[in-house]
This record gives structure tokens, sequence and C-alpha cells, in this order.
């Protein structure tokens, strides 16, 4: 049987990360004076932040401990962006907090951060988490800032509507860097919405640096002892696809009986909010109905970073079965393939990137049938999966959180340097909100 053949002492490094810029910006002084024991500008994050529960939360967190490991917390803060109904208890970090519908919220936080002289402001952008039409809400916060702003992009659309189109262009003609996550997102910020290539930087979603072990060091504690695990972690919603492997695990069953399929990772909360668990209900469901239902595992909740740590670690293969093409980045991805997982994904932009050269297997989507292959073959092939395995740790490593800090740094005294010096050009923007009569103009 086979499996389907689906493939700041910041000194300039040539080995480090390729990231797009000028090539004169390769020898700017000011580049070169970036020391690792001090944060050189004053930055303030834009975005979720844990405690909230969600992918871009864990991201800006992560992102914030990584630049204050390397270069202290002093020059650091965050505006953190809450959902309706909520309030979290933050860390110190958090200076200021963004109601995400309330307008005027974003208005404050601009002014607040002008007045705290702020040199810097790095937007974390998804168009779910701000209020208005696609966000738009962004927009006003924005239009009232008056430092630089380099803005890290969770989602590129190739085929965007109208408004998100909209929102998204105003947002990269205010940005002074815009910082993508894969070579393919750069090729659509350029080619959909006309971003200049040097005014984009490429710097990969962020992993811990972890150690290259075998599944069976951390199977003893979650009681999978003896087990092929395969594992896919994250929040649970419906355009995961974790349903086509609980199809495809009668198959894998028959080969390895001893297989289970963990699934890790509380309910998104917003889909919760609409329609609680009835997703996770259906998954088990299917898992009774196929008779698999001992061997579907669900740890139904939002995992610490060390319990990550073991349950990625104990898995055997990784799975990303998402449904859907245009997925920009996969953060649970990046981690599987930084902790050296042999890895199954179905062909959305990130993987296709990422599992490139033999570093993991890509098979079409929703198709249960090429999953139990490609997962039987690589149990069965203990040499090509632990070739597999070494592959994916190794490309892994310029993904290391020290390392991304680092390319962060260097994006953000890129956009000071090269802030134009003369007052900005003003863009009329049709509004994008549901009320005709608001229009907003972005400096």
């Amino acid at each position: 049987m086979s499996a389907p053949n689906i493939s700041l002492n910041v000194q300039f490094n040539p080995m480090m990360l390729r990231e797009s810029r000028p090539p004169e910006c390769q020898s700017e002084p000011a580049l070169q004076r970036i020391t690792s024991r001090s944060l050189p500008l004053r930055v303030a994050v834009i975005g979720n932040h844990l405690p909230r529960q969600c992918g871009i939360a864990t991201f800006t967190t992560d992102l914030c401990d990584a630049i204050t490991a390397k270069y202290g917390a002093g020059g650091l803060s965050v505006v953190a962006v809450n959902d309706p109904q909520s309030s979290y208890t933050y860390p110190t970090r958090v200076r200021l907090q963004i109601s995400e519908g309330d307008i005027s919220s974003y208005r404050v936080a601009a002014n607040y951060l002008n007045a705290s002289n702020v040199d810097l402001v790095c937007l974390q952008h998804e168009y779910g988490i701000y209020g208005g039409d696609a966000g738009s809400h962004v927009l006003q916060f924005l239009k009232h800032l008056t430092m630089p702003v380099v803005t890290t992009l969770h989602t590129v659309l190739r085929e965007p509507d109208r408004d998100q189109r909209m929102v998204m262009q105003q947002i990269c003609a205010r940005a002074d860097r815009m910082i993508v996550m894969s070579e393919h997102s750069s090729r659509v910020l350029q080619d959909t919405f006309g971003v200049p290539e040097e005014k984009i930087d490429v710097i990969p979603h962020g992993i811990p640096d972890l150690p290259f072990v075998e599944p069976d060091a951390y199977k003893n504690s979650l009681s999978l002892t003896g087990k092929s695990v395969l594992l896919t972690f994250g929040l649970l919603s419906p355009n995961k696809g974790f349903e086509t492997v609980i199809h495809a695990m009668p198959q894998i069953l028959s080969w390895h009986s001893n297989a289970v399929y963990l699934i890790a990772g509380a309910t998104h909360p917003h889909v919760k909010a609409r329609e609680g668990d009835r997703y996770r209900d259906q998954l088990q469901a299917l898992a009774r109905e196929l008779g698999v239902e001992k061997e579907v595992i669900f740890h139904n909740r939002f995992v610490s970073p060390q319990e990550m740590a073991a349950l990625v670690g104990s898995a055997d293969i990784y799975i990303t079965p998402y449904c859907h093409e245009a997925q920009a980045v996969s953060g649970t991805l990046a981690y599987a393939m930084g902790a050296g997982k042999a890895i199954i994904s179905t062909p959305y932009w990130h993987a296709a990137e990422l599992l490139d050269d033999g570093r993991g297997v890509l098979v079409p989507f929703e198709d249960a049938a090429a999953i139990a292959v490609a997962a039987i073959e690589l149990l069965e092939n203990d040499a090509a999966r632990q070739a597999m395995r070494k592959r994916a740790y190794s490309y892994g490593r310029q993904m290391v959180w020290n390392r991304v800090a680092q390319s962060y740094m260097r994006s953000f005294v890129r956009a000071s340097i090269h802030r134009t010096k003369t007052a900005p050009l003003m863009f009329p923007v049709e509004s994008v909100e549901r009320n005709p009569a608001e229009r907003f103009l972005i400096a």
C-alpha cells in the first residue's frame, strides 16, 4: 500500500530567515546598533492577548514574550482587544483595552498611544477580531495614530469581498511595513492588493524551541503507552475537518489496532457562543456510529503550554485536515513542525509551503481514504517517518521565537528609519460600515 505523492544585536546573517527588504537596508547603521540587552524602540502591540482564548491571543502573547526575552520588557506594551461581553485579567504589559464593537474605544486607544510617546505600533490583523464590517473599526484607530505602524497579517485573502478589500487596502496604505508568514501570502498581497514587494517582510509564525524527542517519552504520562498516536490540536470549529480523520479511523485500525486519534482543544469561543458544543457532539456521534468511539479521544479544554508540549510530543503523526485552501497560516502546524512531527495535511496554502521537499505528506481535501493510506504507510515505515521528522525539525529551527523576535525588531527599525519625513498623504476611504453616512479619512 502506498501513500499519495502529494509533497538585537541584530547583525545580518545570510543563513537567517529570508525577509523581503530593500538592499540598502542591510547596511543601515541603526540595524547594527540594536543590542540583545535592550529594546531600542517603545513598541505597542495591538491585538488579542491571553487569557483570551484564541489563536491570535496566543500568538500576541508569545511574540511579546519573545521580544521581552531578547530585548527586555521596558519598551514593550500591549493594547488588548476584548470580544463582546467579556473581560479578562491581563498581565501588567496590557496597558489599555479596546472593546471590539465600541468604535470610540479605538480612538481613545490611539490618543493614549500618541500621548505615551510610543515609537511604533505593531498591529495584529485578522478581520474577525475588530468591530465593524470586515473589522473596519480598526481604521479609526489607524487614522488617529501619529507613529509608524508595522502590521502582521494573519489572514491574506486572494478573493476578498468588497468590504474586506476596502479595509485591507487602507491598512496597507497606512502601514509602513507589512509582515506576512509565508511567501504565498506575500505574493497574494502584491497581486491582489498591489503592495510593493519592498514593503513586505516574510517572517514565519514563531514556535517554541522544543527538543527532538521520541513520542514514547511522553505517552506514559498521558496514559497512551503502547499506542500509535494521531493528533490534531487547536480550537474546534466546523471548518477544521476533524470528521475526515474520524472517517479514516476504521481503515487505519484495520492495519494498526493500537492507533488512537487525539483531538485536543476547546470549542472556539465564538462558535460556542453561537451553538455551544454542537460540533464536538457531532464528532462524538460520528465516532460512535463508526464504532471507533474508544479510539477517538477528546481533550476538551484550552491547554497550557506545558500540556501542549506533552500532547504534541506524544504524537507519532500530526494531522491538519482543514477544509479550505485559503488558510494563510496555521500556528498549530508550525508548532508540530518545530517539534519534529511526521505530518499529514490537506494542501491549504500554509501547509503546501511548509511541507514541501518531503517535510510532510499532502492529501486532498475531505479525503478520508487518502488520510488512511498516508497514516498507514507512515506507521508501517519507521525509517521514512523518522526521516520526515528530521527534515521538519531542521526546517523548523528558523522559526523558533528567538529568531522571529530578531526579525520583528529588524522590521520595526526599518519602519522607523524609512518613515516618510513629510506629512503623509490623506486617503479618502469609502465607508465599509452599514451606516452609509459615516466616512473615514486615513492619514
